[in-house]
């Protein structure tokens, strides 16, 4: 009787570890303040893991801010810039590589596949000398097996690690992480043979990069680490873990080869692909640690059908040998269904977080020994049938208006050329128009007033005033800095999904069900269980408010269907594009009544357009494709005058740069600043793009204010790639996190070195 969970999250389930971080980090508590809320939260999981029955689990999956910096602790791999000299790494180390300091910058974060969570991406060179520098797994191991509970040690294996990381600063751009494989595996070989000493019988590696299109020479690594470490290895059970996707035929010839490695684990949730690979051939005498559970959404799993599933795999890999297991480690789904006191009693019962997927996974090893327990399956089902013929899940007519998009790919009536004229005539914008991107600073004040309309105790008229004045200050600033286009700053918003999930049929929402974005910022993902519809505008009355009180262009804002989607937990029972779909139609409706309230210009963000993509170059161009159309089906309804833009947060664009092209936006604002070269590199390499473009003029996620001079000159580089009259001057990304003590200096420098620029081409001409 066999069970397994890859990972389990580590913020606790009230968010306890983000608050210790954070008072750690405002000096308000000590180290040792800090790691007792640590040590009490492990125990806490072990032991939960441990009384429900699971028999791997799993130890050194907990981090105080990331699992991949832990590992660059662990092989002592800090760049120079930190200045540590040797030992043990301390916290201050550690935080500085993951936040920075008062005098060096942190390093790299990046998004962890294609989930939500950012990891810190490890800066490697030819003369990165490594030395085991941090003995968290050990500690950890010791730690759980005082507790009476004796666990899988987890390590990020070495090859995934060396895929993940990048070249250094000032490194040639042709070196290659991986030449470093062999720097890297005697550290392993210490943290291992250290494990081995303690007692563990088990080891886990995660190596997710083998469900990535790799290449051969990428594979053959994979080979050489495992047979290198061989010997180290031997009297250990060594799993090695995958997920998120399918393990490709090659790749999975390449791991089920390795004569070190005792257990394979493979994400069968989203990898059905691997299903078939297993059953036909795998190898004698080996583990199968099936991810039947899954570990990136918040439904109740259909146990019946992975019982069945698990059933058909013991027949290939024998009774002994299968292991049931979670697709993924639980770190990606929220915590703890047992503190949502508001969900409704039936969409409650559709829901499993990670405590009740750890129960899922142990009630499905008891029902494979013959211990099924009747009455928790017979529940499991009931829950299924009332999710499957609820009415709240069914709407037919946002079913009948969603099948009938299939026939068009909804254009906009005419080009982009011929729109931004009509747009111009109408709007009569200065050449290298200003404008920002949505949100203003949401001031201690401002989030008061929305927590006490929401706890009822304030009145719906004095909270509209509340917000009214703060439209009417945001109006005031932008006309005293001369901006183009305003925004009305959005103070009426928490988030650019809840708030309009909020407004939305199909939504719900929870009231703990927090998940790590990255180090202690967590996101509250909106649940998305039902056909999605519109009842009520969402934003024109604020709209039509803030457009009356100035006679410049007001910017309508919207999020847009892909962001929406990619930023819930979906419904699993029907197609995501079929769901994103839903959502375009009724941002569509929104579009508009914007447009007929006399609303001319309307952003639809899709910052969260190229996080969807998938892992696997095959399935790019579906996804790309139904992404796209959906962006154009909230907007190609509108007249030519009325100016669509839309805004993305950046992140290598140049591989789908055609699909921003077809997504045929007027104008398009990008989060650019931190990656200038990047971008530009695009048009320079002769990309032709013909609607209005603002690539981000300056970083708002920095408190540093920008120069007068510093962003003409990046202007200035702009405008040796891109035409004058299509440019737009802009800051990167809302200005939501900032003070208005760093924003007002920065917009009036941003606005002097548009007028600056103008005022030299006019010269010119």
């Amino acid at each position: 009787m066999a069970s397994h969970i890859v990972g389990y999250p580590r913020m606790g389930p009230k968010r306890e570890l983000k608050f210790a971080l954070e008072s750690f980090w405002d000096g308000k508590s000590s180290a040792e303040d800090l790691e007792k809320v640590a040590t009490d939260l492990r125990a806490s999981i072990w032991k939960q893991m441990a009384g429900a029955g699971i028999k791997y689990i799993p130890s050194n999956t907990f981090a105080y801010y990331d699992q991949v910096l832990d590992t660059t602790a662990m092989l002592g791999a800090v760049p120079d810039r930190y200045s540590w000299t040797g030992g043990e790494i301390n916290l201050s180390t550690y935080f500085s590589m993951a936040r920075g300091n008062a005098t060096v910058p942190a390093m790299e974060m990046t998004k962890w596949f294609d989930t939500n969570y950012h990891f810190i991406v490890p800066e490697l060179g030819p003369d990165t000398k490594f030395s085991y520098s941090s003995h968290k797994a050990i500690n950890e191991y010791k730690e759980a097996k005082a507790l009476g509970v004796d666990t899988v040690p987890v390590l990020v294996g070495p090859v995934s690690y060396l895929l993940l990381s990048k070249a250094a600063k000032g490194v040639e751009k042709s070196f290659s992480p991986l030449s470093l494989l062999s720097s890297i595996l005697p550290v392993y070989k210490e943290v291992i043979a250290e494990l081995k000493a303690a007692g563990a019988s088990w080891i886990q590696f995660d190596e997710p990069t083998l469900v990535k299109d790799l290449e051969s020479h990428q594979l053959a690594a994979f080979s050489a680490a495992y047979t290198e470490l061989e010997s180290t290895l031997s009297g250990l059970n060594v799993l090695v873990e995958t997920y998120f996707a399918d393990v490709p035929a090659e790749s999975y010839k390449t791991l089920t080869s390795l004569s070190s490695v005792t257990a394979y684990g493979f994400d069968l949730e989203r990898g059905t692909k691997t299903l078939e690979l297993v059953k036909s051939g795998f190898p004698a005498g080996k583990y199968l640690f099936a991810g039947v559970v899954d570990g990136r959404n918040i439904w109740a799993d259909d146990l019946a059908a992975s019982l069945a599933t698990l059933q058909s795999l013991e027949a290939i890999v024998g009774k002994d040998k299968l292991v049931v297991s979670t697709s993924c480690s639980l770190m990606h789904t929220a915590v703890d269904l047992v503190n949502e006191t508001k969900l409704d009693d039936e969409i409650k019962s559709w829901l499993a977080f990670a405590a009740q997927k750890v129960v899922e996974v142990n009630a499905l090893a008891k029902a494979l020994a013959g211990q099924k327990d009747e009455a928790y399956f017979a529940a499991n089902a009931a829950a299924l049938a009332s999710r499957r013929s609820s009415p709240r899940v069914t709407n037919e007519e946002v079913q009948k208006a969603a099948t009938a998009l299939k026939g068009s790919d909804h254009p906009r009536a005419t080009t982009v050329s011929a729109r931004l004229d009509a747009q111009q005539k109408k709007l009569n914008l200065p050449v290298l128009p200003t404008t920002t991107i949505g949100s203003f600073p949401q001031t201690v004040e401002l989030r008061r007033v929305r927590r006490e309309y929401k706890a009822k105790k304030i009145s719906e008229e004095e909270y509209t005033n509340a917000i009214k004045e703060e439209i009417s200050k945001v109006v005031k600033i932008q006309e005293e800095l001369d901006i183009d286009v305003l925004v009305h700053g959005e103070p009426e918003r928490n988030d650019m999904v809840e708030y309009f999930g909020e407004q939305l049929s199909g939504f719900t929402f929870t009231a703990n069900g927090w998940v790590q974005s990255y180090g202690s910022r967590c996101v509250k993902p909106p649940i998305i269980y039902g056909d999605v519809s519109r009842p009520n505008p969402m934003t024109v009355f604020w709209s039509k408010m803030a457009q009356s009180m100035t006679a410049r262009p007001m910017k309508g804002m919207l999020t847009g269907p892909v962001t929406i989607l990619n930023w819930s937990f979906v419904r699993n029972d029907q197609p995501r594009f079929e769901t994103c779909y839903q959502i375009a139609l009724a941002i569509k409706k929104e579009v508009e009544d914007l447009e007929a309230g006399g609303i001319q210009v309307i952003q639809i963000d899709e910052a969260a357009l190229r996080e969807g993509l998938p892992l696997r170059k095959s399935e790019h161009a579906f996804y790309l494709d139904w992404a796209v159309h959906s962006f154009r089906i909230t907007n190609c309804g509108v007249q030519d005058t009325t100016q669509i833009h839309t805004h993305m947060c950046y992140s290598n664009f140049n591989d789908i740069i055609q699909s921003i092209i077809n997504m045929d936006a007027d104008v398009i604002t990008i989060e650019n600043s931190r990656s200038d070269e990047k971008l530009l590199s695009v048009f320079r390499e002769g990309v032709v793009y013909g609607a209005g473009i603002g690539p981000g003029v300056y970083d708002i996620h920095s408190p540093r204010i920008p120069s007068k001079e510093e962003i003409a000159d990046r202007v200035n580089k702009m405008l040796a790639v891109l035409d004058t009259n299509i440019l737009w001057v802009n800051p990167d990304c809302g200005l939501k996190t900032r003070k208005y003590a760093e924003v007002k200096p920065a917009l009036t420098n941003m606005v002097e070195a548009a007028k600056q620029i103008r005022a030299e081409l006019a010269k010119a001409q």
